[in-house]
C-alpha cells in the first residue's frame, strides 16, 4: 500500500527522541489537508536520519516535500498521522515563500480544540484527556494577533529550566503555549529573560499526545515575512 504525500513543511518542531514534523498536502488545485509522518516507534517520532534527503540534508519549515509512506496510522485526536516507509528517503521538490501562505490558513471561529483548562505557567494551553478523546484533528496554522514571545525560568526549586512561550489572542480568545519550534526556540533562549512582541507572524498550532491526562497546545512553527524563497 505504500504511496507518496507531497507536503507543504509546515512544522518540524523538537519532540523527544526527535522530531515532529507535520505539513499540508500539495495539490494540484491548492492545499488538501493536513499530513503528520510518524514512525513505527511507539512515540511516533521522527528521527534525524529518517527525515533526511539523499544529499544529507533536513526539510525546513517552508519546504516542499515528497514523503514516502506506509499507511494511515491515526491514533485518537491526531488524524492526520500517516506511517513513513522509513527504507527510503524523502525529497525536497521545492520551496514556498510568505506570500503562499495566506491560502493555506485555517478558518477558526471558536476556542484552538477546547478552551477553559491551564498548565501553571500556560494559559488555555491542555485538553483533558477524556475531551481530547472526542477530537478529530489536531493541527491549526493561524495568523495570531497581539503575539508575544516571552523567555523565562520555569518549574520547582532544583529542576527551573529557562522556557519559551508564545503569547497570542486568536478571536475573543487569549492563549499562552510553550515553543517547541527549535529554530525560534534557540533564538530566545540566547535572550535575556523577558516580553519580546513579534509584528506579524503565521503560527502552527500542535496538539501534542496524551501526558499525565492531558493534551497540550504547542506552537510547532513561528513562520515570519522573512523566511522562505
Amino acid at each position: 500500500m505504500n504511496y507518496q504525500k507531497t507536503i507543504l513543511c509546515l512544522a518540524n518542531s523538537r519532540k523527544p527522541g526527535g522530531r515532529c514534523v507535520a505539513g499540508k498536502e500539495m495539490l494540484e488545485d491548492g492545499y488538501g489537508e493536513w499530513i503528520r509522518p510518524v514512525s513505527a516507534r511507539s512515540s511516533e517520532e521522527i528521527s534525524l536520519i529518517e527525515m533526511r534527503f539523499k544529499d544529507g540534508q533536513r526539510p525546513d519549515v517552508l519546504d516542499i516535500i515528497s514523503v514516502p509512506m506506509a499507511k494511515p496510522k491515526p491514533h485518537m485526536h491526531q488524524s492526520e498521522n500517516h506511517l513513513i516507509d522509513d527504507g527510503r528517503h524523502w525529497v525536497k521538490v521545492g520551496a514556498a515563500g510568505w506570500a503562499d501562505l495566506e491560502s493555506a490558513l485555517d478558518t477558526v471561529t471558536g476556542p484552538l480544540w477546547f478552551n477553559g483548562s491551564s498548565s501553571y505557567n500556560g494559559l488555555n494551553d491542555e485538553v483533558p484527556e477524556a475531551t481530547a478523546k472526542k477530537l478529530s484533528s489536531s493541527l491549526y496554522l493561524v495568523r495570531p494577533n497581539k503575539l508575544q514571545i516571552s523567555v523565562g525560568t520555569e518549574g520547582v526549586q532544583g529542576r527551573r529550566k529557562k522556557k519559551v512561550r508564545a503569547s497570542f489572542s486568536l478571536g475573543k480568545f487569549a492563549y499562552k503555549l510553550t515553543v517547541t519550534d527549535p529554530v525560534v526556540e534557540k533564538a530566545y533562549l540566547a535572550c535575556e529573560d523577558g516580553i519580546y512582541p513579534v509584528d506579524d507572524a503565521i503560527l502552527c498550532v500542535s496538539l501534542g499526545e496524551v501526558y499525565k491526562g492531558y493534551a497540550y497546545k504547542l506552537v510547532a512553527a513561528l513562520i515570519t515575512p522573512d523566511m522562505g524563497n
